[in-house]
């Protein structure tokens, strides 16, 4: 006789198991489920129960008390008050405002109602922050007077809220404080759809009440107090008058951060700037005070940012630099809720300095290309084209061995026929005695780094005129440039890309083979027909343009105080002249016209 004795399989035994998990699972869900209904029904049982309370209590209290303490209506309930049931802590959050029925007309209106608090609108929200509550819960109701009106020795204050567009602004909060009335007045309470809120029953009192206007992530706008340093603000307190309607308005909008960067005219950052920053936006008159004013000083690496500060245009300045342009240029508009960078480039301190923004008349936008060109009587001269940045040396008397560009008055190389030391400034052929000089020599400059990669414009020097006796071409120049601030080789070149052409004075404009470098070098070649003459270079510059050049923008340096003509052309404008007096560094805004 044969008994069978198969069991189960291990796959088998794992796929009960599985399908035993899932059903706990759904099961033990379903009962979560069932416990988390319950438990938000109870909640909003109790919640409710509180909300019927607040209601009853309130509707039996004596008209004249149901308010506000220092709200408006005046009255003796809280704001907010926390209560406990069953082991749970409730926040309870009454507002209370008068309502001007058109029953009997409104306050301005036609009729004007002289006494427009007509009645009481009643608000309740019930909370509890320890249920995981996603919003609370909440109850109105009106509450009406048994015979009169709101106290006619009373007015009315409409505060409306609108930002930078003049477009209104809902859900401002407003706060109101007055403690020189009776009863004193601190309430707050947030604008309508209108950007309105209406306080109809305040009572009197000549500039009283201090308001101030916020919203999480906006800028804030208040009235302000007169003090010694603002005697005479231009928004100050609001005057309520009994039976009139006080009208004032506050204008807020998103706030703006301001990334500010210092650095030279090479790109490279400048730390421990020092610098004012001064808004257009007025608080006060006579004197004229700002709403911003500040100083600020840049860190180490050149940087500083200013967080939630509001739209204006601003003025950048500082005493220790010179200001040589700005992107964008100064004074510099800066809109609501923006993240605006601001890079300063920044100079040595010439002592008195004219910075002209050339600017379109119809779009503000800077002008590119625009001719500059700035004398006085006194004899200055001097022509710059904007958007075009410069790197310039006018010392050579450090010496060489310098393989940087971080000390201007040295340089790389240079062979015995050359002088740098005798005339201060100045490149000449040296000497070998008896009022004779060599007749040729070279000078390479150390690596220029131009901060990034670059187009090259101009090769320009001074003099450009040298003696005739020097012969024709007595000063030439050639270039290299590189990517890289170490190449194999400087390979040095002319304005045709070749080791056999030059600069000249009669060719200043550099070969385009030369764009998309960062770094560049130029030698100097003397040369002079005969050896009782030399030439002379006391200035040199490379002009360029890269993403950090200021844009419409033209730095003149080392003025004197004078009173300057500036002239500007440029291809599709109208020209432009006019004078500008100059005592200390100055921002002058050219605005042009169209032909």
């Amino acid at each position: 006789m044969s008994r069978s004795s198969k069991g189960f399989s291990l796959l088998e035994i794992v796929v009960a198991i599985a399908v035993l998990l899932i059903f706990l699972v759904g099961l033990y869900s379903g009962i979560q489920m069932v416990f988390k209904v319950v438990y938000q029904s109870r909640i909003q049982v109790l919640e409710n129960g509180l909300l019927n309370e607040q209601i009853e209590l309130i509707r039996n209290l004596p008209f004249e008390d149901i308010g506000i303490v220092n709200g408006s209506p005046a009255g003796v309930l809280a704001r907010t008050v926390t209560t406990t049931r069953n082991g749970l802590e409730f926040e309870i959050t009454r507002t209370i405002r008068n309502i001007d029925d058109p029953f009997d007309g409104t306050i301005g209106g036609t009729p004007n109602d002289t006494a427009p608090a007509d009645y009481k609108a009643v608000y309740v929200e019930v909370s509890c922050a320890a249920c995981r509550q996603e919003k609370p819960v909440s109850a109105s109701t009106y509450v009406a007077p048994k015979y009169l009106e709101g106290d006619p020795t009373h007015g009315a204050l409409f505060i409306q809220v609108f930002d930078a567009s003049a477009q209104p602004v809902s859900g401002a909060t407003v706060r109101v404080v007055a403690t020189t009335t009776d009863p004193q007045i601190d309430l707050e309470d947030t604008t309508d759809n209108e950007g309105m809120l209406r306080l109809v029953d305040l009572p009197g009192g000549q500039e009283a009440y201090h308001i101030t206007v916020t919203k999480a992530g906006y800028t804030t706008d208040q009235t302000y107090i007169a003090t010694e340093s603002n005697p005479n603000p231009v928004r100050p307190p609001a005057t309520v008058v009994a039976q009139d309607v006080t009208e004032i308005s506050f204008s807020i909008d998103e706030a703006s951060t301001l990334s500010i960067t210092t650095q030279n005219s090479l790109c490279s950052a400048v730390g421990s700037v020092p610098i004012d920053i001064t808004g257009t936006r007025i608080i006060g008159t006579d004197p004229s005070v700002p709403l911003t004013d500040i100083s600020i000083t840049t860190g180490a690496n050149g940087t500083y940012s200013l967080q939630s500060y509001p739209w204006d245009t601003y003025s950048l300045e500082t005493t220790s630099y010179d200001i040589k342009g700005a992107i964008p240029a100064v004074p510099i508009a800066i809109s609501p809720g923006v993240s605006q960078p601001i890079q300063l480039m920044v100079g040595a301190d010439s002592g008195i300095s004219l910075l002209t923004v050339v600017r379109d008349a119809i779009t503000s936008q800077p002008v590119s290309n625009a001719t500059v060109h700035v004398t006085s009587v006194a004899g200055y001269d001097k022509t710059i084209v904007t958007d075009v940045g410069t790197v310039r040396q006018t010392d050579w008397s450090g010496g060489s061995g310098q393989a940087e560009f971080t000390n201007d008055i040295r340089y790389w190389s240079a062979t015995g026929g050359v002088d740098t030391i005798s005339s201060a400034g100045n490149i000449t052929l040296s000497s070998v005695g008896g009022g004779t000089y060599n007749l040729s020599g070279e000078l390479e400059s150390s690596t220029i780094d131009l901060g990034l990669a670059a187009s090259y414009v101009n090769l320009l020097w001074e003099p450009l005129a040298q003696p005739l006796e020097t012969g024709e071409q007595s000063v030439r120049f050639q270039l290299a440039s590189s990517a890289s601030s170490s190449p194999a080789a400087w390979d040095f070149v002319g304005p045709d890309g070749t080791a056999t052409s030059y600069y000249s004075s009669t060719n200043t404009v550099i070969g385009n083979h030369h764009d998309g470098n960062q770094y560049v070098r130029y030698k100097l070649f003397l040369e002079t027909a005969s050896s009782t003459y030399t030439p002379l270079v006391s200035d040199i510059n490379i002009t360029y343009t890269n993403s950090c050049t200021p844009p419409g923008q033209a730095y003149f340096r080392a003025l004197t105080a004078d009173e300057y003509t500036v002239s500007v052309t440029a291809t599709g404008y109208q020209p432009y002249t006019s004078t500008v007096s100059v005592s200390d560094d100055t921002i002058f805004t050219i605005q042009m016209s169209t032909e």
